[in-house]
């Protein structure tokens, strides 16, 4: 593939952002950071807290990071009914901001991972066919890592409105088992324990594929 102006500049893009994602995970206390996110959602927003909560979504599912500590933040805030509906858009929208990302500036990344899942060409030949079932089907049953397959499918011809639905109702039955299990905690600092341990290894591991379709 000829080397261009805007694929360098689309490479650039991912390199900085992901960098300066990864320095921060370093040098800013993280778990801390989302505690108090969490506490600032419960104790300052009011009606508007769910509100925030699903729109934190976007940023860590664009960057393939886990949002389970959302998911359970919204259970141990707001309760079972209010936390699922808070969560359950949350992750619909960051799924398909992710799904977006991966169609426009993110897609020769994307591409040049697909040779790492062989299984995924047999899934873009089904979508073809019947894209909303199997989006559905890939959703309940989990057979590909859950924030790369939003990008996987960007790159399949399904299209937005039938990808966030069926996102959103196959993402349901998992988002409400972590919204409950977030009701039985009792402690806020219960969440979040652990994240930052864990996202550190996400970034590292991010970052290097990223580089390795650089050089």
């Amino acid at each position: 593939m000829a080397f261009t102006w805007g694929s360098a500049l689309r490479i650039t893009l991912l390199i900085l952002l992901v960098a300066a994602v990864v320095t921060a995970c370093f040098t800013l206390p993280v778990e801390k950071i989302l505690k108090d996110f969490l506490t600032w959602v419960d104790q300052d927003l009011g009606p508007w807290g769910p509100l925030v909560l699903a729109v934190a979504y976007i940023p860590l599912t664009i960057l393939a990071v886990p949002a389970s500590v959302l998911t359970l933040g919204g259970g141990y805030l707001f309760g079972l009914p209010v936390g699922f509906v808070a969560d359950s858009i949350g992750a619909t929208i960051g799924a398909g901001a992710a799904f977006l990302l991966g169609r426009t500036i993110g897609k020769p990344f994307v591409i040049s991972k697909l040779k790492d899942y062989p299984q995924f060409r047999s899934v873009a030949l089904a979508i073809q066919r019947s894209g909303f079932k199997i989006v559905l089907l890939l959703r309940l049953v989990p057979l590909l890592p859950f924030n790369m397959l939003n990008y996987l499918l960007s790159v399949t011809p399904v299209p937005l409105l039938e990808y966030m639905l069926a996102s959103w109702i196959g993402m349901m039955p998992i988002t409400l088992a972590l919204v409950y299990v977030g009701t039985t905690l009792k402690d806020l600092s219960d969440v979040t324990h652990g994240w930052n341990e864990f996202s550190k290894t996400r970034w590292v591991s991010l970052f290097s594929l990223i580089l390795s379709q650089v050089y």
